[in-house]
């Protein structure tokens, strides 16, 4: 099982806070250090110094760590051309010497895109779609050749298709809870299939829908890495899990019914749950970047446990 630390800067972060949060993932031997991409900051949170921007982040990121993976749940399609996203990835994975994973979401949240002044389309899913082909797209292009597409939202004439990763491929995740589009695009698209913030019972539906579609798309079902992102809060007594609990706003018994909290053990136990099921990786979304104990005793007495 894959743990990685998966961090919502949004809420209230700077830069030289996720590369002091980012530093300690490498050093505590997790799997990857991810982001969200989002503008506006969400609850009863002031956001305060204000959001950062994904890539620019993950760059500042490739110079400064060696090992972890870097990457996005997910970068939201509206905010970016597709061209444009297959050059900045493409540069931060040479950044990086070919660590870089791309998340790719059709964006939702509304409210960001009116106050920065993105177009918020009504017709988003078909957006994504299109980013998907084109990105993926551009980097499959051999060098010295060009890359054409016409789409209904879309349209690129013989773009170079430059740069091109450090990667041969890099690694693209789709996720969400969609019945029937979501597993179709996974299918066709994804490297990696991620269910945010679900229950076991969700996640085993939702697993099967895309195993399912992978198989009638012509690829192994075991072809995709299957994941979970949880909220996490782990104490060493039941004092420190409700210290970090109300730390983040959040009511214990609400945490161990929606995400990983409790004692290690229980932690443990849980995963394993998520585990029976197939995922083989979790994302542990961490809301308190100030505790970097927390970090650590997850990487002693959970992450020790599951490897």
């Amino acid at each position: 099982m894959d743990l990685r630390i998966f961090t919502e800067p949004q809420q209230g972060a700077t830069y030289d806070t996720l590369l002091t949060v980012a530093k300690a993932t490498e050093d505590l031997g997790f799997d990857a250090f991810f982001r969200s991409d989002h503008f506006l900051h969400m609850g009863d949170v002031d956001g305060l110094p204000g959001p950062t921007d994904a890539w620019i982040t993950l760059a500042g990121l490739a110079r400064e760590t060696k090992r972890i993976r870097l990457g996005t749940l997910m970068t939201a399609a509206t905010f970016r051309l597709p061209g444009v996203l297959a050059v900045q990835v493409a540069q931060v994975d040479r950044m990086s010497g070919g660590r870089v994973e791309l998340g790719l979401g059709a964006g939702w949240f509304e409210e960001e895109h009116k106050a920065y002044g993105i177009p918020f389309p009504k017709e988003k899913f078909g957006r994504l779609e299109e980013q998907l082909a084109i990105v993926t797209g551009m980097w499959a292009t051999e060098a010295g050749k060009t890359f054409d597409f016409r789409g209904t939202y879309y349209e690129l004439t013989g773009s170079p298709a430059l740069p091109k990763p450090a990667q041969a491929k890099v690694p693209v995740l789709v996720g969400g809870l969609g019945a029937t589009r979501t597993p179709r695009l996974a299918a066709q698209y994804a490297d990696e299939f991620n269910v945010p913030f679900a229950s076991v019972e969700d996640s085993e539906r939702q697993f099967g829908r895309v195993r399912a579609a992978a198989e009638a798309a012509g690829r192994g079902a075991d072809d995709l890495t299957y994941s979970n992102a949880l909220v996490v809060c782990v104490g060493r007594d039941d004092q420190e899990v409700a210290r970090r609990a109300a730390a983040i706003g959040r009511e214990v018994d609400e945490l161990k019914a929606n995400g990983l909290a409790g004692s290690p053990a229980e932690v443990v136990d849980r995963i394993g749950h998520y585990a029976a099921i197939g995922a083989g990786r979790i994302y542990l979304q961490i809301l308190d970047l100030s505790d970097l104990d927390h970090l650590e005793l997850i990487s002693s007495q959970v992450q020790s446990q599951l490897s």
